[in-house]
């Protein structure tokens, strides 16, 4: 079993370390906030006091934080920062929702610490968190992969290994990107046929019998008629998500479709659903 440092502990990150602290791993946990700190305690982790502590004596250090401005906190705060006080034989695995600029800034920064950084953002809600099937999108040196594969597949039932730092996070945001398309076009769509005063849930039927139809389709779209929105995947987050991938484009991004989707996210916000699921942008095309 390993020692292994788990840095950032929200929706995804109590889920992932507990996953690692059931499977036997000796996990020393930091979060900004006490409250998941003390369950996860409770669970058998040791509790840092900040991520360096944390990271000192861990052959494996995780962080799964809200955007790039945690993940820069976590890794490089002078004083408190997990890649100072990283051993040089350790992994950092940084398994964020970032833009393609900081993931490459942090790459950097790792390597100038002599520390192996692989980037490992996920597919997959907190449901797939708490069963270890999260899908990992990959970036980095495939020696050290086969280095932490074994710890990945305690959280994950698949890892895509896609090329240097960088290919997972793009990866990421493209995934998401798509999901952000289907979650808007299905809203208007169960908009429509429920204003034509059709059957629409035997017309969604009908549409899930052809090749269309993605299989996340069959979640959106019982998220969206039963109007369960407890989070998943925030709108606030998503968006976030669709603005990293739009800084990956460049200056100009000739994208429509991204930034009409995008659009309906922002609206979102606007209307104080930013902290429901991403299901929720539902209400604007029909508010009953």
């Amino acid at each position: 079993m390993s020692n292994i440092a788990f840095l950032g502990l929200g929706a995804m990150g109590r889920r992932m370390a507990l996953r690692l602290i059931k499977a036997g791993h000796q996990v020393t946990v930091w979060n900004r906030s006490a409250q998941a700190l003390e369950a996860l305690a409770g669970a058998g982790a040791r509790v840092a006091s900040s991520p360096a502590q944390a990271a000192a004596s861990a052959e494996f250090v995780i962080c799964m934080v809200r955007d790039d401005a945690a993940s820069r906190v976590v890794w490089c705060e002078p004083e408190s920062g997990a890649l100072a006080a990283m051993q040089s034989s350790a992994i950092a695995i940084e398994s964020s929702t970032l833009s393609i600029g900081w993931i490459g800034e942090l790459g950097r920064a790792a390597q100038a610490r002599g520390v192996a950084l692989l980037e490992a953002p996920v597919s997959g809600s907190r449901p797939a968190a708490e069963a270890g099937q999260l899908v990992y999108l990959v970036g980095g040196e495939a020696g050290v992969l086969s280095r932490a594969e074994a710890l990945l597949n305690t959280m994950g039932s698949a890892i895509h290994h896609l090329g240097p730092i960088g290919s997972g996070t793009l990866t990421k945001l493209a995934t998401n990107s798509l999901l952000g398309i289907q979650v808007t076009a299905l809203a208007e769509i169960i908009a429509l046929l429920k204003r034509s005063g059709t059957d629409v849930e035997r017309c969604l039927g009908a549409i899930a019998g052809t090749s269309v139809w993605a299989p996340v389709a069959h979640y959106l779209a019982k998220s969206m008629l039963s109007r369960d929105f407890q989070p998943q995947f925030p709108v606030e987050l998503i968006e976030k998500d669709f603005a990293y991938t739009f800084a990956a484009a460049g200056a100009e991004p000739s994208m429509p479709t991204l930034a009409a989707a995008r659009s309906v996210f922002s609206q979102g916000i606007q209307q104080g659903l930013g902290g429901d699921n991403m299901t929720a942008v539902v209400q604007l095309f029909d508010p009953r």
